[in-house]
């Protein structure tokens, strides 16, 4: 199991409303930066990441990550990682899960077939997640947060000890961050486009 499977997870079976795409394909960009440490096929140095031969890498996606971090010098910092890696990523996970039959649509009475909710299905991969997000497991809740699950408080990092755990938190807190904010900015400029266009 890895860390951006089970926020994938906690977001369909624990937030009361999705994420929105671009934060959660942040925090999942995030989440494999910290698996591929652990699996120390990269490390950090400063906000930098260098890559390294990794033991192993049995998942997919995260062989995936690792086949793409960049050896050139000057390594790329973490906040580039997040948003050449972020993007699109939160529908790559979504497609994964689907195609291993991790989730399923589920219909809604008197609609086409078509329209529907997806939902997770019972799963091992599921039970692992939800035994994690129930244990408070700090890391996990840091990425939910960032990524807009506001079920629970947030985490507290004091709890999270490696420093290199800690600047791919912050760097996802800010990236998040940023995004919220062109997205206000964009929606406020169509606000008054639209506004424009009703007083001509």
């Amino acid at each position: 199991m890895t860390t951006p499977r089970d926020l994938f997870v906690v977001t369909l079976d624990v937030a009361s409303s999705h994420p929105a795409p671009g934060d959660l394909s942040l925090a999942l960009a995030g989440a494999e930066l910290i698996d591929l440490l652990r699996l120390e096929a990269a490390v950090l140095d400063g906000e930098r990441i260098v890559p390294a031969t990794p033991r192993d890498v049995p998942d997919p996606m995260l062989a995936q990550a690792a086949a793409s971090l960049r050896p050139q010098v000057p390594h790329e910092t973490v906040e580039d990682w997040l948003w050449r890696r972020g993007r699109g990523l939160s529908v790559a996970y979504r497609d994964a899960f689907e195609a291993e039959g991790l989730l399923t649509l589920r219909r809604r009475r008197w609609l086409p077939a078509w329209i529907g909710q997806t939902a997770l299905v019972d799963s091992p991969t599921r039970t692992r997640a939800g035994h994690r997000w129930a244990a408070e497991d700090p890391v996990l809740a840091a990425l939910a947060t960032a990524a807009g699950v506001s079920d629970r408080p947030a985490a507290d990092l004091r709890d999270v000890t490696d420093e290199s755990v800690v600047t791919i938190l912050a760097a996802v807190d800010d990236a998040v961050t940023e995004l919220v904010g062109v997205r206000h900015r964009k929606s406020i400029e169509d606000a008054a486009f639209s506004n424009v266009w009703r007083g001509a």
